[in-house]
């Protein structure tokens, strides 16, 4: 798979919610590439942290040459990026790992397609939200995926952000902790609810979150697709420092082990043990 080191320059960073930020960068190469569900490293410019930070890819615009990412600020790193203005440069490797589509394949035609974020597993959503809609856009010329509109469902624990984004390519329903928007609880509550029923579901966020989806998915019979949010360190698959259980036996190496930076971050949610 091909992946680049570049030095990015900034081109925007606005704060869109309390910790959460949107950078702008310029990677002409690794935008050429990205695909939904990927992520790239990024390096601190403070020598004195060695290990990059996996972000995952919000948004690409290949002809620009951008990638868009939307982190949350979680430590010393992350809060170093917070700082970066524009034209202000920063190296990041990438892309990196697989992707929703490359993991799950061409949508069936006429399926009905259901988007999960929860947190900060919302920014992979949106991508995959974009790619999709530009599949179907296609689907005139015959070449697209002939699929209704998606369901996209967000859960929050507090201050709600890119949801006004992802209603351009979807339906959207909301769930909150508090109650303060949408349905009151989990995203699984906001689909009972409002009474969704899909086909296939794509899904980022939090353990407890995909572990609840992935038990939904096969209590229904239905085909899910996670992206695993693990801590990474190499983000090539070289230090074995993301490994994830899995239910099968791998029959080249013997174990029931796969590693989410290389193998994944997504993966069929009957294949992995979360």
């Amino acid at each position: 798979m091909d992946r680049y080191m570049e030095k990015a320059a900034v081109r925007s960073q606005t704060r869109i919610a309390d910790g959460i930020f949107s950078l702008w960068l310029e990677t002409p190469k690794i935008a050429s590439l990205a695909a939904a569900g990927q992520f790239v490293n990024v390096y601190c410019n403070e020598q004195s942290r060695l290990l990059p930070r996996p972000i995952s890819i919000c948004e690409t615009d290949a002809d620009g040459g951008l990638i868009r990412l939307v982190y949350r600020v979680a430590g010393k790193g992350t809060a170093e990026f917070s700082k970066l203005g524009t034209g202000d440069t920063i190296d990041v490797l990438g892309p990196l790992g697989n992707g929703f589509i490359a993991a799950s394949g061409i949508p069936e035609e006429g399926a009905r397609l259901m988007l999960i974020g929860g947190g900060i597993g919302i920014p992979p959503m949106l991508g995959l939200a974009a790619s999709l809609f530009s599949m179907r856009a296609e689907s005139s010329t015959g070449s697209g995926i002939k699929s209704p509109r998606p369901d996209i469902v967000l859960g929050y624990r507090d201050e709600v952000f890119l949801d006004d984004d992802m209603a351009v390519f979807g339906d959207v329903y909301i769930a909150t902790e508090d109650g303060s928007k949408g349905t009151k609880g989990t995203v699984l509550d906001a689909i009972k609810e409002n009474a969704i029923r899909p086909d296939i579901i794509y899904a980022c966020g939090p353990s407890p979150m995909l572990r609840a989806i992935k038990e939904y998915a096969v209590k229904h019979g239905i085909k899910a697709w996670l992206s695993l949010e693990e801590r990474m360190a190499c983000g090539v698959g070289a230090c074995l420092g993301c490994v994830v259980r899995t239910e099968r036996t791998d029959e080249h190496s013997n174990v029931r082990n796969r590693r989410v930076c290389a193998d994944g971050p997504v993966f069929e949610a009957t294949e992995v043990i979360i």
